[in-house]
């Protein structure tokens, strides 16, 4: 099983980035998939999730920023971050949940900063 997560870098407060996540070895489409993310010496926090259905959830934090979405046909899940602000720096975890045995996994991170 892996979570490839890519897209992170350097933006400048109000800017974009795309993040992505390719997901190997799992059924993709009865995944549950999301981002959480964790910033220097804070626990790990959800920011997005999505059901293979489609429904979304977010944090009230990126609500109206932030959009997640997936692509079954590439076992990929996105999230596009839009005016990001500085309290958006972190590392940024790709997650899968399995809906049919109950299974969580997590990807390597990738590091998102946002500078003022």
């Amino acid at each position: 099983v892996q979570l490839q997560a890519s897209g992170g870098g350097l933006v400048h407060s109000g800017g974009s980035l795309r993040l992505s996540c390719a997901a190997s070895g799992i059924s993709f489409s009865i995944n549950t998939m999301g981002w959480y993310r964790q910033a220097p010496g804070n626990e790990r926090e959800l920011v997005a999730t999505i059901t293979s259905g489609g429904s979304t959830n977010y944090a009230d934090s990126v609500k109206g920023r932030f959009t997640i979405s997936r692509d079954n046909a590439k076992n990929t899940v996105y999230l596009q971050m839009n005016s990001l602000k500085p309290e958006d720096t972190a590392i940024y975890y790709c997650y899968r949940f399995n809906t049919v045995i109950h299974l969580e996994g997590w990807g390597q991170g990738t590091l998102v900063t946002v500078s003022s």
